[in-house]
């Protein structure tokens, strides 16, 4: 069980029990994988362009109680989804577009939730691993969390991948599974992101924030000072963080917007390099020095130039993040992040209506340092970092103001989910 409450030992009791029934093995035969969603206070909408994020994983996430099979067959259950997800690890896996093609309300279903489960399989297969045993399995999300912008996607991608390894005695780092669930997220489902969420959610620990150079793969786990002598009133002793839920549902495979904006920025990359003769290096905008940018920003197309500008304000708002949290400067910190916010939402123009308005009353909320949307920013929360003697205030406050504004939205969610205090949690771990 983690530090943090989450998982439970009934909720871990409540998996084995099951897993054990659907493959008639004794409870302590089956294993979990404990798959923790992640957070990114700073680095929004860069890490596909090479850039520096912060991120952290939360006490919330996905468990995938498992057992070996004695063949083949791969066979799992959801705790969100309907029906059964069955087939073969030694069938060869095809990407989303060539499974989707084929006219089938089976193949549609297991294509749906059952696909990352598959594109796990392609992911180590197409790296030459040898898979002679599947798994039988049963997997769930915390309660409320689908598509809420937590990255469930790599969190599931990453347990399915720690459950057939577990199962076929492979030994994989941390650093080898961001690439496999790369494998999953791009050329599998066909989604143009960076690696920012598997490796927060491979790499993150309890109490500190994940720096990673998207570009150059480097990475360092930093904690926030234990002791500070601070000014009455003057910083905040301890956070926590708040997740408040739009109540919209939209998986991010589906949304152009997200795509788009990538080639956006990919554009405006070649743009810049091009002005300054750079004819051959990748188009992505980390490899745009800040001084190029500046004297060619002028000359970009409105849009492109609204991306761009993203890209290197929050670089830079990374860099003073990343300091204001190792000198445990947290009202620095939360005020980054707002303005992470306000340029996804101005600059990188992504985010609707309900989100903004989430996001707007969170900076109203009691005792909330600053926040953001979680994700992508097209569907899902907003996350915030609140002083942790207001946390409760904040979250009733957040659920009654939103209720007023989104009165249909906000009656699809639970109560007691609408607005969640978290904390951080450990990396992604087979128990």
């Amino acid at each position: 069980m983690d530090a943090q409450g989450w998982p439970s030992c009934t909720e871990l009791n409540e998996i084995r029990e099951r897993v054990s029934k659907m493959a008639n093995v004794n409870t302590e035969e089956v294993r979990v994988v404990v798959s923790p969603y992640r957070i990114c206070p700073l680095g929004a909408h860069i890490d596909h362009q090479g850039g520096t994020v912060l991120a952290m994983t939360i006490n919330r996430g996905i468990l995938l109680g498992f057992a070996p099979s004695a063949n083949y067959q791969v066979v799992i259950h959801s705790g969100q989804f309907q029906g059964e997800i069955k087939f073969r690890v030694d069938e060869t896996q095809q990407p989303k577009d060539n499974c989707l093609a084929k006219d089938s309300s089976e193949l549609h279903e297991q294509c749906d939730w059952g696909r990352y489960a598959r594109g796990a399989v392609y992911a180590l297969q197409s790296r030459g691993n040898n898979l002679s045993k599947g798994i039988t399995g049963y997997i769930c999300g915390s309660e409320g969390f689908d598509s809420s912008g937590l990255s469930s996607s790599a969190a599931v991608g990453v347990a399915y991948l720690m459950a057939l390894e577990y199962a076929n005695n492979l030994v994989m780092s941390p650093t080898e599974n961001i690439e496999y669930d790369r494998l999953i997220e791009n050329e599998y489902l066909g989604l143009k992101n960076g690696i920012m969420d598997q490796s927060a959610i491979l790499l993150s620990r309890h109490g500190c924030l994940m720096c990673m150079n998207c570009k150059t793969k480097d990475y360092k786990l930093v904690y926030q000072p234990k002791v500070l002598e601070y000014k009455e009133n003057e910083q905040p002793k301890a956070t926590s963080i708040l997740l408040a839920l739009s109540g919209l549902k939209q998986a991010l495979t589906n949304s152009p917007g997200y795509n788009k904006r990538v080639a956006e920025c990919q554009e405006a990359a070649k743009f810049l390099l091009e002005a300054s003769g750079d004819y051959k290096t990748e188009p992505i905008l980390s490899n745009v020095d800040p001084e190029v940018y500046e004297a060619h920003k002028h000359k970009l197309e409105p849009n492109l130039a609204k991306r761009a500008e993203h890209y290197f304000s929050e670089n830079m708002r990374v860099m003073k993040g990343l300091e204001a949290w190792s000198l445990g400067k947290l009202k620095d910190f939360g005020m980054l992040i707002t303005a992470s916010g306000r340029s996804s939402i101005q600059n990188y123009e992504c985010g609707c209506e309900p989100l903004i308005q989430l996001y707007e009353i969170l900076l109203r909320a009691p005792g909330v340092l600053g926040a953001r949307f979680s994700g992508a920013g097209f569907r899902g929360c907003c996350v915030a970092f609140v002083e942790a003697d207001l946390a409760t205030e904040a979250a009733s406050f957040v659920r009654k103001e939103y209720l007023k504004v989104q009165p249909e939205l906000a009656s699809r969610i639970q109560n007691d989910n609408a607005v969640l205090i978290c904390d951080s949690s450990e990396c992604a771990r087979v128990i």
